[in-house]
């Protein structure tokens, strides 16, 4: 496994760069709660055809801060910002939420202070 820093404005850049869809497959956008209104944002990719070969681009920020959105350059990772939307309560641009929360659900779940 590989784990490469990144910040939250150089995020589309520096995937754009790294992503070929005919080599990677992107598996899921994850969100680990670390407490005090932070949060680590992980992207997460494997490589076609060889086990065990993941790469993971995290970054840290606060739960205020809007979340670029991947859909343009990766359609699916639709599912994984609606469901970080809907667990942590974040912005992700162009997100809507609701896809795993009903209105009467719990909040943003799995952040830290829920």
């Amino acid at each position: 496994m590989t784990k490469i820093e990144t910040t939250l404005p150089t995020l589309l850049s520096d995937i754009e760069a790294f992503y070929k869809p005919k080599e990677w497959h992107f598996l899921s956008v994850n969100g680990i709660d670390l407490g005090e209104g932070k949060i680590e944002l992980q992207w997460i990719f494997s490589k076609y055809g060889v086990k065990d070969e993941v790469v993971i681009y995290y970054a840290l920020s606060d739960y205020e801060i809007p979340i670029p959105s991947l859909v343009a350059l990766i359609p699916s990772s639709i599912m994984g910002e609606r469901e970080i939307v809907d667990m942590f309560g974040l912005t992700v641009e162009g997100t809507q939420k609701g896809l795993y929360l009903d209105e009467d659900s719990l909040q943003h779940p799995l952040r830290g202070e829920a």
